[in-house]
């Protein structure tokens, strides 16, 4: 079995609207080479499909789900109550918009906290763990995380990863402490 030939993650999100946000989490795991299946299920109005869908996960194998909601959040922790496959929530911010203007943009009302409490508080016996709020990405990267401890080569990509960072920290730093910080962020941030 390898990670970049056969999924080994499931992402899932309640909406559409929620694809904008959890793309983060596609890209990542593009980059790292781990293959993916990406569906929508929805908590509250499939919710025969996420038995359906937990069935599926199990059966094909997924070693993780990274299940984002916005609002109730319930995607997260219905999956989790289904399956024995770890599952990464993705508490999303905006929700609900995908019939409004795109400069009408209906956010939850809490900020996203009502969406992150409903993944990080499930109760004992049924854990989630959670990102922070829109964070899809850090979902990818634990999730790649997990899986290198099965794939030598992913471990590998993910110290390579760690390395960029490191990197690009000390060139930005050495970039300010050159111009002076008034200059460097007129000219990063404008």
């Amino acid at each position: 079995m390898t990670y970049s030939k056969k999924p080994l993650v499931g992402i899932i999100m309640g909406s559409s609207s929620d694809s904008r946000i959890m793309r983060g989490a596609a890209e990542i795991l593009d980059e790292f080479g781990v293959k993916h299946e990406d569906q929508i299920i929805s908590a509250h109005r499939t919710p025969a499909r996420l038995d359906e869908y937990a069935r599926h996960a199990e059966d094909s194998g997924f070693k993780v789900v990274i299940a984002g909601a916005g609002g109730a959040a319930h995607l997260p922790g219905m999956i989790a109550s289904h399956t024995t496959i770890p599952v990464i929530g993705v508490p999303i911010l905006v929700y609900n918009d995908k019939h409004q203007k795109k400069t009408d943009s209906k956010f939850s009302a809490f900020g996203g906290l009502d969406s992150l409490l409903s993944i990080t508080e499930m109760p004992s016996g049924s854990p989630v763990v959670s990102v922070g709020v829109n964070k899809a990405g850090n979902a990818g990267i634990y999730a790649a995380k997990m899986l290198a401890n099965e794939f030598p080569t992913l471990k590998k990509k993910l110290s390579r990863h760690k390395s960029k960072q490191h990197d690009a920290v000390v060139k930005e730093s050495k970039q300010l402490k050159k111009k002076g910080l008034a200059r460097f962020a007129r000219k990063k941030f404008s």
